[in-house]
């Protein structure tokens, strides 16, 4: 299930307009609409607005290279693993508010205006302590950043361009797409596409605003993740692969589904978690970092709908 771990007013989102006005998918240079993402979070403490931070050492300048969409081979389905959830949206149970404004909100006036808090880049660059490390050229040069997502985004190029020219952040030294397996046709009618190029447009620009001179390789899955496994033997089969060839350093899974809802928990049986940690085995042997999300719901999580929430402790896996 996506997860949207933190509102935004800082995204440009082609994706979502394209879906509301119904066009062509093709990359645009758009007006510049800000796109604010949330997810189910009380409005919480306030990060440190702080000063405008330098972005680091300039990388190329002009437009990041970018390289065509390989297709590799197709990864075994969930039928492999046995069945999982009924299919639902990767957006349920996780409302979006699309907002868009000439440019990005402060954290007052979102505060004023939907009832949540939006940080931007600058903001958490503050709150994480970043600037010194910039400062010593510590911003991810040579290491490349492994973003995993159902479907990806057709904007994506377009999307971290435009955002990069509205925080004054350099392009990334590279920004390559991988489609493993065969990822379907974006569909602007279709809410789990749409919610996964939202969800993949956040990943991508937050990633690369925290590590600025490292390359992004976006790696697209063509199952969308929601509850139970459905979507995760794709994903795990194609962070093996990026393993196995060596084309990352670090692998960030912006996504989660709890445990409870894996074929066989309720029973005791754990053989459909356990199988799907053949990645994650094989990136410790490599020296690959892995990260994982930490959800949107607190000490709990979703049940198989996607919207209701177990009411006692929950594990959303991978994290």
């Amino acid at each position: 299930m996506v997860r949207l771990a933190a509102l935004t007013a800082a995204l440009t989102m082609p994706a979502a307009g394209i879906a509301a006005a119904g066009i062509a998918a093709a990359p645009v240079t758009p007006a510049p609409l800000i796109s604010a993402l949330t997810a189910r979070l009380p409005a919480g403490p306030s990060l440190p607005a702080g000063p405008s931070l330098p972005a680091g050492p300039s990388t190329n300048a002009g437009a990041s290279t970018t390289a065509e969409r390989p297709v590799v081979s197709t990864i075994a389905g969930a039928a492999a693993f046995g069945g999982g959830a009924a299919p639902i949206p990767a957006v349920a149970g996780a409302p979006v508010i699309r907002l868009q404004v000439p440019n990005p909100l402060s954290t007052a006036k979102c505060l004023q205006t939907i009832k949540l808090r939006c940080y931007s880049p600058v903001q958490y660059r503050v709150a994480y302590d970043l600037n010194p490390l910039y400062r010593l050229n510590v911003t991810g040069k040579g290491r490349t950043i492994v973003i995993v997502d159902s479907f990806g985004s057709p904007t994506i190029r377009n999307d971290l361009s435009v955002f990069d020219q509205q925080w004054g952040f350099p392009d990334p030294p590279t920004l390559n797409i991988l489609s493993v397996g065969k990822v379907p046709t974006f569909n602007p009618g279709d809410a789990s596409m749409v919610g996964w190029a939202e969800e993949t447009t956040l990943d991508v620009e937050y990633a690369h605003a925290i590590a600025p001179g490292a390359n992004i390789l976006l790696l697209e899955t063509p199952v969308a993740e929601t509850e139970g496994i459905t979507g995760f033997p794709e994903m795990m089969g194609a962070e093996q692969y990026v393993i196995d060839h060596n084309l990352g350093d670090v692998i960030s899974q912006s996504f989660g589904a709890t445990e409870n809802t894996f074929p066989g928990f309720a029973q005791g049986d754990y053989l459909k978690l356990l199988s799907l940690r053949g990645a994650f085995a094989d990136a410790a042997h490599h020296h690959v970092t892995v990260l994982a999300a930490s959800g949107d719901t607190g000490a709990t999580d979703d049940e198989p709908d996607g919207a209701t929430l177990y009411p006692y402790r929950a594990i959303a896996w991978p994290s």
